[in-house]
């Protein structure tokens, strides 16, 4: 009896032996796994204006910030972070996708060691194509000096993983621009008669614009990008801010309307011209537009109540001044189309990736992210 009772407590000790290495085991081969993951998830780099801000401006003494309540409302820690918007922007919800976390801004502090690896924002709200575009915000990030930074860095990742890795990490990233509103809402149609309005017709600044344009998508391509979407402008006169100040029946400014009419077009021409010149498929073009005009025009089969009035402003479609706390704010903001007069919802803004990620040629040539996203696992 006693050297049975030896036995079976030989064998408890053993399987309590096992089962503890197999947890260990266990446990290490999830850790193994999750590091797996988040070193498969590739680099995100985001330029641009308000529309992709992830919060630069906060570090910049200008009025183009959003980092004051109600901003951010929705967001995870019900806090602003600088993004306009409720909540999620479009970087935000692409990083979703990618299975990353999002991008921090290039001037946040916490942009350093290992947290380099999943990328960086340089958006800065107010900027254009054009370095003139949006003066009266002073001092933001113009569109040359967030190239400046991208550069820099890459060096910074340089110093981390090696310049080889680093090289990699770059050209395997996927890229986000976002320009083009701002040089038609804040510069040419800025004031009457604006200095760019009396030295160009509409025709002739939307061929300077795309010709400038040409030269920062040269520079993305010369800095190391090989997957760039590149949105076009969405409906300019359809926004609250222009619904405000243009219109007494609630139809978009035509105006405006003609100029995102002319520049879109154009833009799709010289990202396919791009392809040619390089030789592969490194620009897709994201048709904005189109993604906003969807629930713009029937906003009730998207769920929203409106797509003329803010959430978030005052006067007439909520579409005068900021988004501050002294606003009409909207005790729901998954029923409206815009945050406040000039950019979307969070709902909205999800709407608009979903597109991205999976829309027809109407919405991205010559390939949607899904399509890009197998096609690169694949190589």
């Amino acid at each position: 009896m006693y050297s049975s009772f030896k036995q079976t407590k030989a064998f408890l000790f053993i399987l309590k032996t096992f089962m503890a290495a197999s947890y260990c085991y266990l446990f290490l081969l999830c850790s193994l796994l999750s590091l797996t993951v988040a070193s498969a998830a590739r680099a995100f780099f985001v330029f641009g204006d308000s529309l992709v801000d992830n919060g630069n401006n906060n570090y910049l003494a200008t009025t183009a910030r959003a980092d004051l309540p109600p901003y951010g409302i929705d967001y995870p820690t019900h806090r602003p972070t600088g993004r306009f918007s409720n909540g999620l922007n479009i970087p935000d919800i692409i990083s979703e996708h990618l299975g990353a976390e999002s991008t921090l801004p290039y001037l946040s502090p916490e942009l350093r060691g290992q947290k380099l690896l999943v990328g960086a924002n340089f958006a800065s709200a107010g900027i254009g194509i054009l370095n003139d575009t949006g003066i009266q915000f002073v001092n933001i990030i113009r569109i040359t000096k967030q190239l400046e930074y991208f550069k820099q860095y890459q060096e910074r990742l340089s110093s981390v993983v090696g310049q080889a890795r680093a090289k990699q990490i770059v050209n395997q990233a996927l890229v986000l621009i976002t320009l083009g509103g701002n040089d038609f809402v804040n510069n040419y149609y800025l004031i009457p008669f604006s200095p760019r309005s009396r030295e160009f017709s509409l025709p002739d600044y939307v061929h300077f614009l795309i010709s400038e344009y040409k030269k920062i998508l040269e520079k993305i391509y010369e800095l190391g990008g090989r997957r760039v979407i590149v949105t076009g402008t969405g409906p300019l006169g359809c926004v609250p801010a222009e619904l405000a100040e243009k219109s007494l029946t609630g139809e978009c400014d035509v105006e405006l309307q003609r100029a995102a009419n002319l520049f879109n077009p154009q833009l799709v021409k010289l990202i396919h011209q791009l392809n040619q010149q390089f030789g592969s498929d490194v620009f897709i073009a994201a048709n904005a537009k189109a993604m906003h005009m969807d629930f713009v025009s029937n906003p009730r089969a998207y769920g929203f109540v409106t797509s003329k009035y803010a959430c978030c402003g005052q006067g007439p479609y909520n579409g005068l001044g900021l988004c501050t706390m002294a606003s009409n704010l909207c005790p729901n903001r998954d029923l409206y189309a815009f945050w406040d007069a000039y950019h979307p919802t969070q709902k909205a803004n999800r709407i608009i990736v979903n597109q991205i990620l999976n829309g027809s040629p109407d919405y991205m040539t010559p390939f949607n992210l899904s399509t890009i996203l197998a096609m690169d696992s694949t190589t």
